[in-house]
């Protein structure tokens, strides 16, 4: 592996009259050159320190980094070969774009010749080719963000981080910037890592998700096993919406799993986990992941909210004395049952997620 990480923990001392804390608690890691990983969760969860870590502004209280094979828990930030993209952007406000992206190249000094060449090939790759000249108060959020992303990308760094780039930015630019992140990050085929708590940012940029949560790795997977396959309730949570139903093992054969649901039994395919009869489980349920009919669906419900929000219907349903959300998404059926009315629900066995307990893992 390219980037690694062996048993991590960081620990504050007290201070203050607040006792230690354990920002991190024993992550490990492996991140593979060129690739884009995310780092996920709430605030607290311990994500930016793990950053911070990685960079070489915090140094672990237990475990190691490796990079391309060698520790470098001793070294400073400078000799890392990192280059950090930070939320405030960072700008020199007195340095014009050029100045701004040229900057490092300077500090080692670099002949303006090959500074003038880099700079320029790194400009046109974030799409600010023309406006090296410009101040940075002449700059919209957006540009500013891609001077940020260029600074750091001139240095030809082995890994580059990227601590919540987009959360200064209105809702359309992040959109934006998004894309370009990913564009620039796949065209250079550099190994990074993005920390965000933004959901929707690490399904659409990331490699891998590394959702964390009080310090710990809750799951590590592709966006697609993360959404799909959550390993417990507060990734299922956190990731998306879900619907946690109450249930019962019934009985298993092999992969093939029953459990009792809305007192009625539903019966699974290809499930990896073995449950024992009458061991109590959650069924996660993703609200898009249903589907409301008027008559043939498996289960009977009544409709207790109905919304439209142009885009997509949210219902949320009873059923057997449970109430779930349902989302109708298909423009085809956007037909409103009203509140009160009695309809069926169906959903494909494939969309189920069953975890023990209460999913807490």
């Amino acid at each position: 592996m390219y980037l690694t990480l062996n048993n991590v923990s960081k620990i504050f001392p007290p201070r203050g009259g607040v006792s230690e804390v354990t920002a991190v608690n024993d992550v490990s890691l492996e991140i593979e050159r060129g690739e884009l990983v995310t780092l996920l969760g709430p605030s607290g969860c311990g994500k930016t320190t793990t950053l911070r870590m990685i960079a070489g502004f915090e140094f672990p209280t237990v475990g190691k980094i490796f990079l391309d094979g060698e520790e470098i828990n001793s070294l400073p930030p400078h000799k890392r070969e990192m280059s950090m993209v930070f939320q405030s952007y960072a700008i020199f406000p007195h340095l014009n774009v050029f100045e701004n992206v040229a900057y490092g190249l300077n500090v080692r000094h670099m002949s303006q010749p090959d500074i003038k060449k880099r700079v320029d090939s790194v400009l046109d790759l974030v799409h600010l080719d023309g406006y090296g000249e410009r101040s940075p108060n002449q700059l919209s959020g957006g540009q500013q963000q891609r001077v940020a992303l260029a600074r750091a990308l001139v240095m030809e760094p082995k890994v580059l981080l990227m601590d919540e780039p987009l959360s200064n930015l209105d809702a359309k630019l992040r959109e934006e910037m998004r894309t370009e992140i990913r564009r620039i990050q796949k065209t250079l085929n550099i190994t990074s890592v993005y920390v965000t708590h933004d959901q929707i940012e690490a399904m659409t940029l990331s490699d891998k998700i590394v959702v964390m949560n009080e310090g710990i790795i809750e799951q590590i997977g592709t966006p697609t096993e993360i959404y799909r396959f959550p390993q417990s309730r507060f990734v299922a949570g956190f990731i998306g919406r879900a619907n946690f139903i109450p249930g019962s093992v019934r009985s298993q054969d092999g992969t093939r799993l029953t459990v009792e649901i809305f007192q009625q039994p539903l019966t699974l395919t290809g499930v990896p986990s073995q449950f024992n009869p009458g061991q109590a489980v959650t069924v996660i349920l993703r609200p898009e992941m249903i589907e409301i009919l008027k008559t043939g669906g498996v289960y009977t419900g009544i409709i207790r909210r109905a919304v439209y929000l142009g885009n997509v219907i949210e219902y949320d349903v009873e059923v057997g004395g449970q109430l779930i959300t349902a989302a109708e998404t298909d423009p085809a059926k956007m037909v409103i049952y009203p509140e009160g009315s009695e309809v069926t629900i169906n959903f494909a066995d494939t969309t189920v997620q069953v975890l023990p307990g209460n999913g807490r893992a």
